[in-house]
């Protein structure tokens, strides 16, 4: 298990609240749990006489239900479905213009996004109805979904304006004479809670967008001088003919004597909307925060997905292109380094508690086909490594034995004891095979060449957990080595295996212990002080790979924060000339761009996809995921063509992008905090299981 600390609840905690954030936008927009069925006409034996044969306004809060007719001319403007955040302030303005009041029955998803319009609203003295949440038709409801449609409705009226509504109109209703054995008792269980249910006396049937007079024509009532409770809509489409009618009906009607009130002041009630104060009206500020919160963050996120998007394929891009005339040129026939390097090279094992592997690194070295010396550096051991190493008895090795002092000293340590001007550095948990140190050490033939970066592969894929790793070795590491050797600018020199020039390493002062990454860090050095990287491909390492989650973690933890370090120290290459300008200006950006922002961004493409699968059409969004699934696959396919590797390992791979990235974005974030505050990150050793014996050359490993 990996341990609950702080930095880790941390990015923990991030992801959760963006899940939180994308499941409460996608509710409040209607996405989530949309219905709209609407129930056919049934018996109405079980609704009574007086209420079908009365007026638009039902109140069943009582022994017994009463209704209420609209008073001759008199007439209650009412409109559904809003607030819109185009056609309700349009409404607003005209009703304003011609000092009218109005009733807008509200759903509580329009108006925990648009909080300012039902403040508006009040303040002009319009009058709040409830028209439910999510806008279903109550009748396929349970009556725990329909509380629900209530109180989060009332939550984001108490929220954006303090208020409580007992005024009800259910969804796809119409006049109450249309009330039938299934929609009656729905406004009963409606009547005790205490709302009264407001039905219609005319049908404007703008939502059809009949045309302005058509509109018109439908809001008179149907004899002169009686009274009407009128439904238009101010939301659900285009509502331009109904802010037209508007502005002709109000001055027809007043020119016919009818006055304009809300429902509530037609039938005589004294208030519909009431205060509210306290817990109600903290937790609705709370809802409507939180409701503007996901507002906010889903666009900002799809643009954060769209740059995610376009720095993935042009990662893609680039390393395809690049790698490609890198194979090429590198491979080539008549591609020389310039003459064989032939002469002795010293080679550098720091081992800390490395007794279940050391024996098969040195092993491996003492089999290969160069002239070397062994140097091992204990670096404090407490299991016996150097005795290990004593034991084997093999001629041309070197222990020297240090009291713990880290890595970069036990290298630094290691080269004053070398006697060679070539030197390579390998991990007590790598082995070589047996051309990989002629083949590191042939790019020395050029003058201007002060390290090499070998070719480290996956040793122990027996787990799930090593063949992710080895496809992130293969396509991430690799493919990335090759198009930054083309540019230039290549960061890191793997610290299981690289080689380094005696006066390249002199020139930069050796080794540093000022970041936890020192292999990157010596390799900007080298940048700076003007000397090229190249990468080897043909130099293969096979390295013992993290075997748990747990292992994992320590290791990129330390991996990635390291690299920060590195990467802020040598801030300045960006401002320097020649070659460490050109490092600075090329690839300290790209480093950051694909090794910080974009798998600190990833995690975004699997979140959206789980977002569209729930909230959007899952069709298009699998789609849409299995095309950036298919170019990952391409392109990791293309990489262990090059590698040599078998493409049927590859088969882990969607399973890795949807665990591994998540792994490596709270990694990656976790590192990021600790940077941030300064914090100070320890060396994380790691335990071995010495899995990689001989070096498992594949078949078809050589090309």
């Amino acid at each position: 298990m990996i341990p609950l600390r702080p930095r880790l609840v941390i990015p923990v905690l991030a992801l959760v609240v963006l899940v939180c954030v994308l499941l409460l936008g996608g509710y409040v927009r209607g996405d989530f749990e949309a219905d709209h069925r609407v129930h056919p006409p049934v018996a109405t034996d079980k609704v009574p006489e007086a209420v079908l044969d009365g007026g638009p306004v039902v109140d069943p809060t009582g022994d017994r239900p009463r209704s209420y007719r609209t008073p001759d001319r008199t007439i209650a403007l009412t409109f559904d479905d809003g607030p819109d955040p185009v056609w309700t302030p349009e409404v607003l303005d005209v009703l304003r213009r011609q000092k009218v009041k109005a009733t807008f029955f509200v759903t509580g998803s329009n108006a925990a996004r648009h909080p300012d319009l039902i403040r508006r609203m009040v303040r002009e003295g319009h009058e709040i109805g409830v028209h439910t949440f999510a806008h279903p038709d109550l009748v396929y409801q349970s009556p725990g979904r329909i509380d629900r449609e209530l109180s989060q409705t009332q939550l984001a009226l108490a929220g954006a304006a303090g208020i409580h509504s007992s005024l009800f109109r259910p969804p796809y209703s119409s006049t109450a004479d249309a009330l039938d054995d299934l929609s009656w008792p729905v406004v009963q269980q409606l009547g005790r809670k205490g709302y009264v249910t407001a039905f219609i006396d005319q049908d404007a049937e703008d939502w059809r967008r009949p045309g302005v007079q058509a509109i018109v024509d439908g809001s008179l009532p149907k004899k002169p001088g009686k009274g009407a409770i009128v439904l238009m809509h101010d939301a659900g489409g285009d509502r331009s003919q109904t802010v037209a009618a508007l502005d002709r009906l109000i001055p027809l009607l007043k020119g016919r004597g009818y006055r304009f009130e809300t429902v509530g002041e037609a039938v005589g009630a004294s208030s519909t909307n009431h205060p509210v104060a306290g817990a109600e009206l903290w937790q609705g500020r709370m809802f409507v925060a939180a409701v503007e919160l996901s507002e906010a963050a889903v666009p900002a996120l799809a643009v954060l997905l769209a740059g995610v998007g376009v720095l993935v394929l042009a990662r893609f891009a680039a390393m395809l292109l690049l790698a490609r005339r890198h194979a090429r040129r590198r491979r080539a026939p008549g591609f020389r380094w310039g003459p064989a390097v032939t002469e002795p090279v010293s080679v550098i094992v720091p081992a800390y508690n490395e007794k279940e592997c050391i024996a098969h690194t040195v092993n491996s070295l003492a089999a290969g086909e160069h002239p070397i010396e062994i140097v091992v550096v204990d670096d404090g051991s407490s299991d016996g490594t150097a005795d290990i190493v004593e034991a084997l008895g093999l001629p041309g090795v070197t222990v020297v034995r240090q009291p713990n002092s880290g890595k970069p000293a036990a290298l630094n340590n290691g080269v004053a004891h070398a006697r060679n001007d070539l030197i390579v550095m390998m991990d007590g948990d790598t082995v070589f095979e047996p051309a990989t140190v002629r083949e590191l050490v042939q790019p020395f033939a050029d003058p201007r060449v002060g390290a090499v970066a070998g070719n480290a592969k996956v040793g122990n894929r027996n787990r799930m957990i090593g063949r992710w790793q080895h496809i992130e070795y293969v396509m991430g590491f690799n493919l990335d080595r090759r198009m930054y050797d083309l540019m230039r600018c290549m960061p890191t020199i793997p610290g299981a295996c690289g080689a380094f020039r005696r006066d390249a390493l002199r020139d930069v002062g050796g080794m540093s212990d000022e970041t936890l990454a020192e292999d990157t860090d010596v390799t900007m050095a080298l940048h700076r002080a003007g000397w090229h990287v190249v990468y080897q491909e043909r130099a293969r390492a096979w390295t013992e790979a993290p075997s748990t989650v747990r292992q994992l973690w320590k290791q990129r933890y330390r991996w990635s924060y390291g690299t920060m370090q590195a990467m802020w120290k040598h801030r300045g290459a960006v401002l320097d000339r020649g070659h460490s300008g050109r490092f600075g200006r090329v690839g300290l950006p790209l480093v950051v761009l694909f090794q910080v922002l974009a798998p600190l961004l990833a995690p975004l493409i699997d979140v959206f996809a789980v977002y569209g699968l729930v909230f959007m059409d899952p069709f298009r969004t699998a789609v849409a995921w299995a095309a950036v699934l298919g170019v990952q696959a391409a392109c990791a396919a293309y990489a262990f063509r090059l590698d040599g590797e078998r493409l049927r390992d590859l088969w882990p791979l969607p399973l890795q992008q949807v665990l591994y990235r998540q792994l490596m974005y709270l990694v990656l974030l976790q590192s990021c905090i600790t940077a941030i505050n300064g914090g100070r990150l320890g060396w994380h050793k790691l335990r071995r299981t010495g899995e990689v014996g001989t070096p498992p050359v594949a078949a078809g490993s050589e090309r």
